[in-house]
């Protein structure tokens, strides 16, 4: 499984990791978005690039599913055997459906082109709030309400409601899509 969310990662930065400056740009990759270092030489084993022998450390896993968007090594396992036992079913990105997947409180990182960043908190009944909020027409602040997110695809948003002004639908990321990533509720500050 760790070959499967190897190729994975490379599909998802559209490179493959051949050199020691391709695993320079995953760790930076990781930094920038998870906020942890991650030790190039440990990606480069994990990869194979470095012949040792090595088991990858539970932590590496973790944070290497975090990277894909998953809480972790667990959950992106009981995706992947999900993934297997459906195999002729239609190639679809990497989804979130709110209902199933979120629980009141929990962070999400919303981001699309050009460096659009955008922080929310699930607040419950397919509720969200901004709480940071990056070159896009968002604010700390608006609410909004949305079912499904799903990766490389335009987020359609329902009822944002900015200050005094009327609800309004919204689209994020019309163009290349949102890719979405949990975060811990202390992240925003």
């Amino acid at each position: 499984m760790t070959k499967q969310l190897c190729r994975e990662i490379e599909t998802a930065l559209n490179r493959r990791m051949q050199t020691p400056k391709d695993f320079e740009f995953l760790r930076e990759r990781i930094y920038a978005r998870l906020h942890v270092l991650v030790s190039r030489t440990t990606l480069m084993r994990l990869w194979g690039y470095i012949g040792e022998d090595v088991q990858p450390r539970l932590n590496t896993l973790n944070i290497l599913s975090q990277f894909l968007g998953y809480r972790g090594w667990e959950e992106y396992l009981q995706n992947s055997l999900l993934a297997k036992e459906q195999q002729s079913s239609p190639v679809m990105n990497r989804r979130l459906s709110v209902p199933s997947s979120l629980v009141r409180g929990d962070c999400l990182r919303l981001t699309w082109q050009p460096d659009r960043v955008c922080d929310i908190e699930y607040l419950g009944d397919l509720t969200f709030r901004v709480i940071a909020s990056e070159n896009t027409r968002m604010h700390i602040g608006d609410t909004f309400q949305c079912s499904l997110i799903i990766e490389g695809e335009p987020l359609y948003i329902d009822n944002l409601k900015q200050a005094d002004r009327p609800l309004v639908a919204y689209v994020c990321g019309k163009k290349s899509g949102v890719m979405f990533e949990f975060k811990m509720p202390s992240d925003h500050d």
